[in-house]
């Protein structure tokens, strides 16, 4: 039987971040500020700086996961979406319980780095 089709795999991840920057973008005064609706009113300040981090952060693992694909990005993947889990946990608990999964697709998105960082041929 034959391995993972590795390409597919990449190319998912760059399908689901690249989108996820353009809607959270897109929804800029919409959806991305309701998810940030716990969060404290002191904090206020904040969400403009966290919507647009997530935006670029999507896009640049997007860009270059596409363009550069290789140990280091999938690496430094699997790190940023750990820490943004962490912070979407602790902004928006509620997430995890949500019928359309937000948190919970990064568990098979951690599968598939991993998968990625352990094939040297998934750099192709």
């Amino acid at each position: 039987m034959p391995g993972p089709d590795l390409r597919l795999l990449r190319w998912s991840l760059v399908c689901v971040w690249s989108l996820t920057a353009v809607v959270s973008v897109w929804e800029w005064n919409g959806q991305s500020q309701a998810l940030l609706a716990h969060l404290r009113p002191d904090l206020e300040w904040a969400k403009p700086w966290l919507i647009g981090a997530g935006a670029a952060t999507d896009m640049l693992l997007a860009l270059w996961m596409a363009l550069r694909p290789g140990r280091l990005v999938y690496a430094v993947a699997l790190i940023g979406m750990l820490l943004m889990t962490a912070l979407a946990t602790v902004i928006v608990p509620d997430a995890w319980l949500h019928p359309f999964a937000p948190l919970v697709k990064n568990v098979p998105v951690a599968a598939i780095l991993l998968v990625l960082l352990r094939h040297p041929e998934a750099d192709r």
